[in-house]
C-alpha cells in the first residue's frame, strides 16, 4: 500500500500598496482631495464629537473646535469634520 502525504500549502494576502500613476495611463489620475479653510465660529459636525463651533485657528496645522463639552484640536487634513 502506498501512503499519500497531503502538503497544506498556506496563503497569505498581499499588502495594501499605494499605486504610482503612470503619465501614459489612459487612466485618469487620483484626484488629490483639498485642504478645507475653515474660520472662527464656523458651524462644523464631526464623525466622532458631533456639532460644535470653531473656536482657533492654527493656519494650515490644525482647527480648534468647542463641542459644548470639550474642546479638542483636530489637524490637517479634516477627513471626519465637515463645514456646515
Amino acid at each position: 500500500m502506498s501512503v499519500s502525504k497531503a502538503i497544506m500549502v498556506v496563503m497569505t494576502t498581499s499588502r495594501a500598496v499605494t499605486r504610482r500613476h503612470l503619465p501614459s495611463s489612459p487612466f485618469s489620475a487620483p484626484v488629490a482631495r483639498q485642504v478645507e479653510v475653515f474660520a472662527v465660529n464656523d458651524r462644523v459636525t464631526h464623525d466622532r464629537y458631533g456639532l460644535g463651533s470653531v473656536v482657533g485657528i492654527e493656519q494650515e496645522v490644525a482647527v480648534l473646535v468647542d463641542f459644548g463639552i470639550q474642546r479638542v484640536r483636530i489637524t490637517t487634513p479634516y477627513t471626519k469634520l465637515n463645514k456646515l
